[in-house]
């Protein structure tokens, strides 16, 4: 295919979205539920059909060396399908953002001023791996009012594009545009770059991936992006910590899913508790397969970890690899975390709640914890349903994105005849 017809290819795919997101928000609350709802029971009954498009996607990823943290964001399976039919029922239950009105003023003149949420408009997702992207992002955009345009990775294009057949089929099964859900149907870089520059078309861009990906949108994009960064995730042991609480913290957070943006990537320990802490949670991390990368004072409790660098402490690892350093204070770990950190999740470990406040308010991240695990840093997890992605940046959302953050809102003003004096 020709670079000519791939431009206009993609535009006529945007241009298509922007007519349907334009009428999608304008339809009934009970439409795009409608709509949810039948993609809930398609996911599910076409389980099978998805899997075998997936197991393709897998078969071509192995070839290719993908790692084994790769391969399980890429596994879209039966119960893949049954997860997120029942994510998608959550936010149906959600109450409808579009028309709420946020603030209401009367003027001195009689005009009656309100702020109403509306939809962003057209909505370009870039991400990687993950197919359940695909099925929550149009979810959330759908309820949003929002038109998306959906562009994963090439190692899943085929489940994708079975995943844009379930949305298209029940699109129009409630009455509504299937163009309002478009998957881009090509792994070609040149159709990113062109859909980047269509400013005319296209509201905002939501990239959702590793540190290049998101580079390579924010250096190229015409549109207004929200970058959904790397997630250098750290816990802090503090030295009034309840150290087998803190363990079971650092193990949930490192070991159940490492392949996430949320899982555990640093861990720093005071060194009030080190000499008790670091052997047995090392131990443990170990039975698991966790390699361990230490500082000088981690390395001398613990001989067997490998020697950290520098990069150690910017890595995003999505594996079962932990970076340990032992820090003296709460200033010591918060100026770890402010200068290494990607302002994802971290999370403080102590019972002295003057040290978790300090830790809270210093912390510059988009979510902070006080004894609790960085993988609670979720959409779902904070009851927004689904969410379409965690913003590391501060503008206009920060943290899970759910549906409030994928609206905007306009000013409307009722009057009497009302003229400016």
């Amino acid at each position: 295919m020709r670079i000519t017809g791939l431009k206009r290819r993609m535009r006529e795919l945007a241009g298509s979205a922007q007519a349907a997101g334009r009428l999608l928000a304008r339809s009934p609350g009970a439409a795009r539920d409608a709509a949810l709802a039948r993609a809930a029971e398609l996911l599910v009954a076409r389980a099978a059909e998805l899997e075998a498009a997936n197991a393709g996607d897998l078969a071509a990823g192995r070839a290719a060396g993908l790692s084994a943290a790769l391969l399980d964001r890429l596994r879209f399976d039966r119960r893949a399908a049954e997860r997120t039919a029942a994510g998608l029922r959550e936010v149906i239950a959600l109450a409808d953002p579009l028309g709420a009105v946020l603030a209401e003023t009367r003027r001195p003149n009689g005009l009656v001023l309100q702020r109403v949420r509306v939809p962003i408009g057209t909505i370009l997702m870039i991400y990687e791996s993950r197919p359940n992207v695909t099925a929550d992002a149009a979810g959330l955009c759908l309820k949003s009012g929002n038109a998306v345009v959906l562009r994963g990775g090439s190692e899943a294009l085929a489940t994708n594009l079975a995943l844009g057949r379930v949305w298209a089929e029940a699109l129009a099964a409630a009455g509504l545009p299937p163009a309002a859900v478009a998957v881009v149907p090509t792994a070609d870089r040149r159709a990113l770059d062109a859909l980047l520059a269509m400013d005319d078309l296209i509201d905002l861009v939501i990239p959702r991936g590793g540190e290049g990906l998101i580079r390579a949108v924010a250096e190229k994009s015409r549109i207004p992006t929200i970058k959904h960064y790397k997630g250098v995730c750290h816990v802090y042991v503090h030295a009034a910590a309840d150290l087998e609480m803190a363990r079971r913290i650092v193990f949930n957070a490192k070991v159940q899913r490492p392949g996430v943006c949320n899982a555990l990537e640093t861990l720093l320990v005071d060194q009030a508790v080190a000499a008790r802490f670091i052997p047995e949670c090392f131990r443990e991390l170990r039975a698991a397969g966790v390699e361990l990368r230490g500082c000088g004072l981690t390395l001398a409790l613990d001989p067997a970890a490998k020697p950290a660098a520098e990069a150690d402490w910017f890595a995003e690892y999505l594996d079962l690899i932990l970076a340990v350093r032992v820090v003296n204070g709460v200033g010591q770990a918060v100026e770890h975390i402010n200068a290494y950190g990607s302002r994802h999740t971290e999370s403080i470990v102590t019972a002295d709640r003057a040290a978790a406040e300090e830790f809270l308010g210093a912390v510059d991240s988009a979510c902070v914890f006080w004894n609790a695990s960085t993988r609670l840093a979720d959409g779902q997890q904070f009851g927004l349903g689904a969410e379409i992605g965690i913003s590391t940046g501060k503008l206009h959302a920060r943290g899970p994105m759910g549906l409030a953050e994928l609206c905007t809102y306009k000013w409307v003003g009722r009057g009497t005849g009302q003229l400016r004096e």
